[in-house]
């Protein structure tokens, strides 16, 4: 009897819990900003084959911003743009504190300190930090950042006055001088800290959106321990917000990280890329006169050769299906050539023609022996030999996966080097 009391007791207890847990759900719903973790279910059972979203990684030095589709109900992905970003991270806000503490006390001692003093320097910044994390748009009464003891005597012997005095002096009324040895910094002195590291957050966000490709994003992933802020979550999202759902998963940090693991398991789930820069090899072409420039002619055997020719595999930002194989044929410049050496090259743009163009660089070289052929079966040396046949040099590039595998066949003796370059570096 009492055992059944119990029990139905509990039930009661938890159908409530659940019953709120489920109406907390729906409100974070409605709300554009909503944390992942407190109903993954919900918002995966809203993703739909042909949705839109893009990622920003808010990380310490710098923000990336890539641009998928889903693609199947199973969960393959498509990227729609070529990853971007910039030196928008968590330390531009580091930077502008260093400026304000130039500001105040003076540039030349701010860089004798850190070079004399650099242990304390390190323990400033980590205060600094601490309280950084801290700072939201409605926080009301000041941020205490702790003065190392060795700053505060090291000016003093340097300057000859106070900390407080050069405060006063400085005239800068956001930031306030504390007893207790803290700097006091409003909330007006953390807006200035941080509002130019955000604004160019938001600024590349908004002209990513821009894109004719992006068009049509439902949801924005803020993930990266700069997107712990809530700063820069208040400025997203007043930003953002009407244009698409803005999501901050709990353990924001961390969600990276969990990404980089998941798809090492799983390479396969991106099956679509953008390529993040155009692809080549340097070549010798016929040389037209009125087209190639002269500089860039070379006679070789009695023929008229123009150099440094770029022949493209793929081009910057076109799309490239995983395991998507490009192959072109070459033939050696001179006959009886015995190596043939392939230079790599890549650019970030289309509008080139030779690899000496601005901008171009070699990013891998592959070198292939080209063995004498054996004479057919029944041929006699000396003349009666005949003129050797030019040879085939088959290349192949591999692109869709996070490396490019190119691969060189010499089709006479079936010989074949091979190379990889990193697809998603820069």
């Amino acid at each position: 009897m009492f055992a059944g009391s119990d029990i139905r007791t509990t039930n009661t207890v938890n159908i409530g819990k659940s019953l709120l847990a489920r109406e907390q759900l729906r409100r974070s719903r409605h709300s554009r900003t909503f944390l992942v973790e407190s109903g993954t279910g919900e918002l995966w059972s809203e993703l739909q084959t042909g949705d839109r979203y893009v990622v920003a990684d808010c990380g310490g030095g710098t923000v990336d911003l890539t641009v998928h589709q889903i693609e199947q109900p199973q969960g393959t992905l498509k990227e729609l743009y070529k990853a971007s970003g910039g030196p928008y991270g968590a330390v531009g806000v580091d930077l502008a504190f260093e400026a304000m503490l130039c500001q105040i006390f003076g540039e030349d001692f701010i860089q004798s300190f850190k070079a004399k003093r650099p242990a304390a320097w390190v323990d400033l910044m980590i205060a600094f930090e601490a309280r950084k994390r801290t700072a939201s748009p409605g926080r009301t009464n000041a941020l205490n950042i702790s003065l190392p003891f060795s700053f505060i005597d090291y000016y003093k012997r340097h300057r000859g006055q106070s900390v407080e005095a050069a405060l006063r002096r400085s005239n800068m009324n956001i930031v306030k001088w504390s007893s207790q040895g803290m700097l006091r910094l409003t909330q007006e002195a953390m807006n200035e800290l941080f509002q130019p590291t955000i604004s160019k957050i938001v600024k590349h966000i908004e002209e990513l959106m821009t894109k004719p490709e992006v068009r049509g994003v439902r949801f924005l992933f803020l993930v990266g321990g700069f997107a712990e802020s809530p700063m820069l979550q208040k400025a997203v999202q007043k930003a953002l917000g009407r244009t698409c759902r803005i999501i901050i998963p709990h353990d924001v940090g961390l969600t990276i990280l969990k990404g980089a693991v998941l798809f090492g398991l799983d390479p396969t789930v991106v099956r679509v890329r953008r390529c993040p820069l155009t692809y080549g090899v340097g070549v010798l072409n016929r040389f037209v006169e009125g087209r190639h420039p002269r500089d860039k002619l070379l006679i070789k055997d009695g023929r008229e050769w123009c150099t440094d020719i770029l022949d493209r595999f793929v081009s910057v930002d076109q799309s490239v299906a995983l395991g998507e194989v490009v192959r072109r044929s070459y033939t050696p410049a001179r006959l009886g050539q015995r190596k043939i050496i392939i230079n790599i090259y890549c650019t970030a743009t289309d509008d080139v023609t030779y690899i000496s163009d601005p901008g171009v660089r070699k990013c891998g070289t592959i070198t292939l022996d080209l063995p004498e052929p054996l004479p057919p079966p029944g041929a006699v040396g000396g003349a009666g030999a005949g003129t050797p046949e030019r040879r085939e040099i088959r290349a192949t590039m591999q692109f869709g996966d996070t490396e490019i595998k190119v691969t060189a066949v010499d089709v006479m003796s079936n010989r074949s080097v091979r190379a990889s370059i990193d697809f998603l570096s820069n």
